[in-house]
């Protein structure tokens, strides 16, 4: 069967990737499996580890990269929506808080679904928001089980500490005070995918006065109950 698209460094691109799917590959071994120049190989391998669709292992060789992980999961962020409203809606009303859900998108977290508290002083954060991934605890909760390298880079200019993201990881959620918006505080979760990768944060935020500035002793729980209502939808949703 022809494979070609027409578009020549697109195919050999896909020929890459498809032979790295069988495992880590080195440069030879790619020249052997896509029967293309090495001079061609080793060009395409740097341009895809650029853009992280392929990485190196720490033998040098080369294998599949997170930023496909990212894309297959943005693929199913419809199931992580459709999962969200109803679980979204009991954290508001156990909290008194606005609730949402982000995601990272590059150097952003974008809220993709959230439920606002109906009266008085409030969070708003409309869907579609983009906000840092330099500060809030969704953030942190976004960045603390990212690879080494990507923990670094997140690292530089943040408004958290690798102490912060320490305890993240340690409790399971994250807490912020004033750190993206002075006087909001705010409680946040990781959500896994089906593979157990974090590819969420669930959150509830609001004013300081309410929240106290020990947010997380009041509604870490809660919180991490929503989240993990919602990794299991994913989980139930991929069998």
């Amino acid at each position: 069967m022809d494979n070609s698209s027409g578009v020549g460094v697109i195919d050999k691109a896909a020929q890459m990737l498809d032979a790295l799917e069988a495992g880590p590959t080195t440069l030879a071994q790619l020249v052997a499996a896509t029967g293309l120049a090495r001079p061609t190989v080793h060009r395409l391998a740097l341009a895809l580890v650029h853009h992280r669709l392929v990485s190196r292992d720490i033998q040098g060789r080369f294998v599949l990269g997170s930023r496909l992980v990212e894309l297959a999961s943005a693929a199913g962020e419809d199931r992580l929506i459709a999962s969200a409203g109803p679980v979204l809606m009991q954290l508001r009303d156990a909290t008194g808080e606005s609730a949402q859900i982000f995601r990272r998108q590059g150097d952003w977290r974008v809220c993709v679904a959230s439920a606002e508290r109906p009266i008085g002083l409030r969070d708003t954060i409309p869907v579609g928001t983009q906000l840092s991934m330099k500060a809030g605890s969704a953030a942190q909760v976004l960045l603390a089980w990212e690879d080494h390298d990507r923990l670094l880079e997140g690292l530089q200019s943040a408004r958290f500490t690798p102490t912060v993201l320490a305890g993240v990881r340690r409790r399971g959620w994250g807490q912020s005070l004033g750190e993206r918006e002075p006087g909001v505080a705010s409680v946040s979760a990781p959500v896994r995918g089906p593979s157990g990768r974090v590819i969420a944060a669930v959150s509830i935020s609001g004013p300081i006065e309410r929240l106290t500035r020990q947010p997380g002793r009041l509604h870490a729980e809660v919180v991490c109950n929503a989240a993990r209502v919602l990794t299991e939808a994913l989980r139930k949703n991929n069998d």
